[in-house]
């Protein structure tokens, strides 16, 4: 009996067993067949190229530069960024300057005389010029009392002097000024022979002149210069242009 109860129990053992074998088998295959599905899918959606595909940062960057480096033509070859660039460029002014005018009244009058005077900024200068000196006979400088006194005297003789009354050389007697040196040593001997102590000295001088002076254009320079001349009537000593 207790053999029986014995085989039964094991009998039952095998048949427990075997049916959870069987549902652990169907459950490993339900997983593997739905695993199988999804991994094929995204496979095939991999596969698939976009309509539109999106640039790499590097491609990006080489279509970046290509575009500045490629310069819009209009035409001949030229760049349109840099024939923008040369018609915006001033061309810079230059200054003019022409002489001389012995006379104010000439120099305000031709300033006022030009149409372009306000536009190029027309305008007056005066100029100072050294020039040679002149040669100059005089009675050396001596105290205020003794110059005057001799002055008189030369005076008296009808020998033409004047009193110098100012200047390094004041309380001097003058004789002559000249240009030429000749005539003033053919003076300068007669009023020994006269017994006065005369010398020769030179005498510093400058002229006191005018110019016109104007910035403008390069290319209104021309009609400037031909303008003035044509009001002054006559040719300048000089006619200066340079860059400003």
């Amino acid at each position: 009996m207790k053999w029986v109860v014995f085989v039964l129990l094991f009998l039952n053992f095998g048949l427990w067993y075997g049916a959870g074998a069987f549902q652990n088998s169907d459950r490993t295959k339900v997983i593997a067949s739905g695993n199988l599905p999804r991994v094929s899918s995204l496979k095939a959606e991999t596969s698939v190229p976009s309509p539109h595909p999106k640039p790499t940062p590097a491609a990006q960057s080489i279509s970046s530069v290509d575009s500045q480096n490629v310069p819009d033509t209009d035409g001949s070859g030229e760049s349109l960024v840099e024939h923008a660039d040369q018609e915006s460029v001033t061309p810079p002014l230059v200054c003019g300057r022409l002489g001389l005018i012995s006379s104010l009244d000439t120099a305000e009058a031709l300033v006022a005389g030009q149409p372009m005077a306000g536009e190029v900024g027309l305008a007056w200068q005066e100029v100072t010029r050294e020039l040679p000196p002149f040669h100059w006979v005089i009675i050396p400088p001596q105290p205020s009392a003794v110059a005057l006194k001799q002055f008189r005297d030369i005076q008296r003789q009808g020998i033409d002097s004047y009193l110098v009354t100012e200047g390094e050389n004041r309380n001097a007697i003058s004789l002559g000024l000249f240009e030429s040196r000749e005539a003033a040593i053919s003076v300068l001997e007669e009023k020994k022979r006269q017994n006065l102590n005369a010398v020769l000295a030179n005498f510093p001088r400058n002229q006191i002149s005018y110019a016109l002076v104007f910035k403008a254009e390069p290319n209104l320079v021309k009609d400037v210069v031909q303008a003035v001349k044509t009001d002054y009537g006559a040719d300048f000593d000089f006619v200066e242009i340079n860059p400003c």
